[in-house]
């Protein structure tokens, strides 16, 4: 069997993360977050969510929302 070379290769990286952040902007569809290090990002998906909420974010696409009671919990390798 021919096994296709490129979903071979997909198969090695790693899946994307899926983070919480903060909206800090929304602009249409775009909103600006922080994540809990400091890092800032830009998503798509905001879908009129306001300034402050919490969310979960994954590739650049805002996935749903977070609860804004989550613990943080962060571990350095």
């Amino acid at each position: 069997m021919a096994r296709n070379l490129y979903s071979a290769f997909l198969e090695l990286l790693p899946a994307k993360p899926l983070q919480i952040a903060t909206v800090t902007a929304v602009d249409g569809d775009i909103a600006r977050l922080v994540l809990p290090g400091g890092g800032v990002l830009t998503a798509r998906g905001a879908g009129g969510r306001a300034i402050g909420a919490e969310v979960f974010v994954r590739d650049g696409v805002i996935e749903g929302d977070a609860p804004a009671d989550m613990p943080l919990v962060q571990f350095q390798i």
